[in-house]
């Protein structure tokens, strides 16, 4: 076409009317709440703002007046820039309120310059904003963001405490201002929550609250602090949703009436201006396990029965997390109480080492210590551990440590123990692999590992072996520390079936050894850190082994560890008499004679002489008759009185049981009749038999 051509226009309509008409149609019929605004920001026309609310009011203010923004001025620069030809504004979020009515509100907000005569470059006749309450849709998004967070939170950690402060965090700000979550006493400890209706004399504790910002004072909490318990106020709200376990939604003003049941409370609620309560109860399957309260203050908005839902939805979920958590603290209370009675009870008298030991409780119930008196003043220093948390852990460390227990007492050589050790341990597991698939033990792996040393007071030195186990850091009276290297050998639940590889070191006395469990060396510096606290020869054991535990990490302290302290020593000449013997057939009297010269002189009583000098007479005559040199006999006084007889064969004796004719063999049975232990150990020079006597008014070392 050559020429423009021009709509016609609707009837009746005036030419250039059009616009007119458009424009009344809009402000009157439009949903979306439109303003005028001048170059000064002031409203000049506006549709209705608020249904049944009209616009006459609000003329003339300027627009941050109007809507009471909650940040007026960052507002009415944005609007500045629009006016000033920045472009245009969409769909921004602010808050604020209505002049007229109350509450908060959500406005969504778009902003449009009015160009004048002289087009978009010139000067700006004024803005056209379109606002659009969202309220409800920003609510209906923040409970979804709040429920959203409660399972995101919740749940993941099997502390009671740690559970509700997760759940705390997850509902404060976004849902509520203040929250308070307080759980049945008992149920803190592991028992199982009561059936409802919870009886009204019920200790309940708070195990966790919280406030936004915006309270500036916490009364609330402050009133009942973490970790206080409290007994329901009969007639309150509180009361009564743990009596028929309904959530309440209760207003909060000066006149309500069961305020004055809790004066406490009422104080605390006036002062922070707590408007709304939600009070609801942690249920599960009929059982109480506490209340959840969450207040709104100030002015944001009050709770309605929308947000009654999601708290008792969010409180459901929460309920679950803090039962499987109490669910887990009992059997962790089970466990270490398991533990702790396999343990030694109290520290055991050793013939030439000092020892101290310090255990932390914690997730892990597996890990165990030990110090086993052995033969010839020897002592067995151990620590082990069984991974994992739980009873069977402790189960399975149990029995571990009772199989050591019995496999010290053969008087083998520390890796020759160990070797054993894994052959029972190889049995647990195969126990364990062997059981129905429906058990849930039948799938989960076994861990362990332990180390296990033998220090001799004569030789001075100590023996170490180990089995998936980090090797005892040793220091010297001076401070430095001794290096130890220790072959590492499998764990004792490997399939590795490789040999244990011992090492041997000499010691000065006063050195001092620690035998750690993994927990205490997880970092890399942990080694530095633990010789450079032993490196102080003035301070008791005791002391060494709290300044070890004060300066761990945090996280270690919750894993659970054990720690085995040894200072070195040596055996008083005065308690010990050794003398070599011929190997001749006079050499038993010999024998008799120096023992009881030498413990009367020690000052023991006849009748310890008496047997004495028979068990003596017996073990020489064996080794004179089977043995070969060289002989030699050694006493040793102590708690018990130790007689030990070396010779040169390898060849063990055996205990039987003599026939009526028999002119032989009653000579250990004589023996073990009048000793309280006796045994056989092997070295590479040849044997000892040795006997321990319990000496009368002394403790034994067994």
């Amino acid at each position: 076409m050559s020429y423009a051509e021009t709509p016609a226009m609707p009837p009746g309509i005036p030419p250039g009317g059009l616009d007119d008409v458009l424009l009344k149609v809009l402000f009157a019929q439009t949903a979306v709440g439109l303003f005028v605004l001048d170059p000064q920001l002031r409203l000049v026309r506006a549709n209705s703002l608020v249904e049944g609310v009209g616009t006459e009011g609000y003329i003339g203010l300027r627009f941050t007046e109007a809507f009471r923004l909650d940040d007026p001025d960052g507002s009415e620069q944005l609007l500045k820039r629009v006016l000033a030809g920045e472009g245009p504004v969409r769909d921004h979020l602010v808050r604020g309120r209505f002049r007229h009515t109350p509450g908060d509100r959500v406005f969504l907000v778009s902003a449009y310059r009015l160009d004048g005569p002289d087009g978009p470059g010139g000067t700006g006749l004024g803005l056209l904003s379109a606002v659009v309450d969202v309220t409800e849709r920003e609510r209906a998004r923040a409970r979804e963001s709040a429920l959203a967070a409660v399972r995101d939170a919740v749940g993941g950690s099997l502390d009671v405490a740690a559970t509700c402060r997760a759940f705390i965090d997850a509902l404060v700000p976004g849902f509520a201002d203040l929250a308070v979550v307080e759980v049945v006493d008992e149920v803190l400890r592991g028992a199982d929550p009561p059936v409802g209706p919870l009886p009204p004399d019920t200790p309940l504790r708070r195990a966790a609250s919280g406030r936004c910002e915006a309270v500036e004072r916490d009364e609330v909490i402050r009133g009942h602090p973490v970790g206080g318990t409290r007994r329901l106020p009969p007639r309150t709200p509180y009361a009564l949703a743990a009596a028929d376990l309904r959530p309440r939604l209760v207003p909060l003003t000066a006149e309500t009436p069961w305020l004055d049941a809790d004066p406490d409370g009422s104080r605390a609620l006036a002062e922070t201006g707590a408007h709304t309560l939600v009070v609801v109860p942690l249920t599960l399957r009929g059982a109480v396990l506490g209340l959840l309260s969450l207040y709104r203050c100030g002015a944001a908005e009050p709770f309605d029965e929308e947000d009654v839902s999601l708290a008792g939805t969010a409180a459901t979920r929460a309920a679950l997390a803090i039962d499987n958590a109490r669910r887990y603290e009992r059997e962790h209370v089970i466990a270490s109480t398991v533990q702790r009675r396999l343990l030694p009870q109290a520290e055991r008298h050793q013939a030439a080492v000092e020892t101290a030991h310090v255990l932390l409780p914690g997730r892990d119930s597996g890990c165990w210590f030990d110090t086993i008196a052995l033969s010839g003043a020897r002592t067995a220093l151990v620590v082990g551990g069984v991974a994992g948390e739980g009873l069977q852990s402790a189960i399975a460390m149990g029995q571990l440590r009772t199989v050591i227990q019995a496999l010290a007492g053969l008087d083998l050589e520390p890796e020759e123990v160990l070797a054993r050790l894994k052959e029972t341990a190889d049995r647990l597991a195969d126990e364990r692999a062997a059981l129905p698939p429906s058990d849930s033990l039948q799938g989960e792996e076994l861990r362990a590992g332990c180390v296990y040393g033998v220090y001799d007071p004569f030789t001075r030195t100590c023996t170490v072996a180990r089995a998936g186990h980090p090797a005892p850091l040793v220091v010297g009276p001076d401070g430095r520390a001794v290096p130890l290297d220790v072959p590492e050998g499998a764990g004792l639940f490997d399939t590795d079936g490789a040999l244990f590889a011992p090492a041997t070191v000499t010691l000065e006395e006063g050195s001092v050894l620690a035998f750690c469990s993994a927990e205490l060396l997880a970092d890399e510096r942990a080694e530095e850190r633990i010789t450079r606290t032993l490196a102080h020869p003035g301070r008791s054991l005791q002391q060494l082994g709290d300044d070890i535990v004060y300066a761990l990490p945090d996280d270690t302290r919750s894993a659970g560890a054990a720690l085995l302290l040894a200072r070195t020593g040596t055996v008083s000449e005065h308690r010990v008499a050794t003398w070599d013997l011929a190997q001749d057939r006079t050499t038993p009297a010999t024998a008799r004679l120096l023992v009881r010269d030498r413990l009367q002189g020690w000052g023991l009583d006849e009748d310890t002489v008496d047997s004495t000098e028979l068990i003596v007479s017996e073990l020489v005559t064996n080794a004179v008759r089977y043995g070969t040199p060289p002989l030699r006999l050694r006493l040793l006084l102590d708690t018990t009185l130790t007689c030990e007889v070396h010779d040169g064969s390898t060849a063990s004796p055996h205990l039987r049981h003599a026939r009526t004719v028999d002119e032989g063999g009653r000579g250990l049975f004589i023996v073990s009749s009048l000793a309280a232990h006796w045994g056989a150990r092997h070295g590479p020079d040849g044997k000892v038999l040795w006997t321990e006597q319990d000496l009368p008014g002394a403790g034994t070392t067994r």
